[in-house]
């Protein structure tokens, strides 16, 4: 399955990425200076659910366009919506 993102599509989750990158980073810092554990863990789950939103938006795309090819066989609708549960699976 290939990305294909419009552009805005795109743009929102290459920002998402971005923060999250940056919330990373942040992170490292606060370990290093020997920050408090429940600090770190606060911004660990931030990113975390960052980058599941940012998964999430990707997903989505990808079953839009699928339901937009609605003309492909059975079967390879069927081998499609395995894989996008398969995906789903993977940011659970």
């Amino acid at each position: 399955m290939e990305l294909e993102m419009a552009a805005d599509e795109l743009k929102s989750v290459l920002n998402r990425l971005r923060r999250a990158q940056g919330q990373i980073a942040g992170i490292i810092r606060m370990i290093e200076e020997g920050r408090d554990c429940e600090d770190v863990i606060t911004q660990l789950a931030a990113v975390s659910r960052a980058l599941d939103r940012a998964g999430f938006a990707i997903i989505a795309t990808g079953l839009q366009h699928c339901m937009a090819e609605g003309g492909q066989a059975a079967g390879d609708r069927d081998r499609m919506r395995a894989r996008l549960e398969k995906l789903f699976l993977s940011l659970a």
